[in-house]
Parts: C-alpha cells; sequence; structure tokens
C-alpha cells in the first residue's frame, strides 16, 4: 500500500544543480523516516541524506555534506533532495525510501532499516 515514485533526476553539468521529489501515498509521511539512496556503477548501494519523521534531524555522509539538502512537505506528501554544486561521481539512480521509527540506523542512512522503495530516478553528471 505505501507507495514512493521518485522524479526530477536527469543531464546536467558538472556544477550545476537538481532537485529530486519523492512523491509519497498510503501512508502517513509525518510519521515515517525518509532517507535517499543512490547505486551508482560498479558501487554499492550508499546512503546520501536522511530525514527523521519530525524533520527535526537530518544526516549526510561526507561525500555529500555541504551539497545535499534533505527536506520535507508533510501537507503535500513529498520529500525533496536538493542537489547542489554536483560531481561526476554523483551519477548514479537515486531512490528515495520510507519507514516507520525508531530506528537509529534510518538516522543513519542504513539501506537494511528502510523497507518501503521507490523505483528511481537516473541522474547524469557529465561535462
Amino acid at each position: 500500500q505505501l507507495e514512493l515514485v521518485e522524479s526530477g533526476g536527469g543531464l546536467v553539468q558538472p556544477g550545476g544543480s537538481l532537485r529530486l521529489s519523492c512523491a509519497t501515498s498510503g501512508f502517513p509521511l509525518d510519521d515515517y523516516a525518509i532517507g535517499w539512496f543512490r547505486l551508482a556503477p560498479g558501487k554499492e548501494r550508499e546512503g546520501v541524506s536522511c530525514i527523521s519523521s519530525s524533520g527535526g534531524s537530518t544526516n549526510y555522509p561526507d561525500s555529500v555534506k555541504g551539497r545535499f539538502t534533505i527536506s520535507r512537505d508533510n501537507a503535500k506528501n513529498t520529500v525533496y533532495l536538493q542537489m547542489n554544486n554536483l560531481k561526476p561521481e554523483d551519477t548514479a539512480v537515486y531512490y528515495c525510501a520510507a519507514d516507520l521509527p525508531p530506528n537509529p540506523l534510518q538516522a543513519m542512512c542504513v539501506s537494511s532499516a528502510y523497507d518501503y522503495w521507490g523505483q528511481g530516478t537516473q541522474v547524469t553528471v557529465s561535462s
């Protein structure tokens, strides 16, 4: 019943920006933790940004800290990932995921802590 649909991916030049959206349905977004993850060519799935159900706690790995920002609009049932100063190594399929807290691994962007996933959107950073 829980659904997540990513959008907003595309081709962008290095240094450019993209905003990804995750439209959700079938569950109360304000009760769930949300995470953004990515799968890059030849690499394992990596958590890039996670947010608590309250929106009061956000976490980013060093690889994206200062460049990516996660936010949520519970009224619109939508989660966003703003990506600035994009680099070629950011090229990946980006997924949003959700699950009920409490699980400290959710805030740490551990993928196994999330049960519900979208289909992903491709982001390509290339000159």
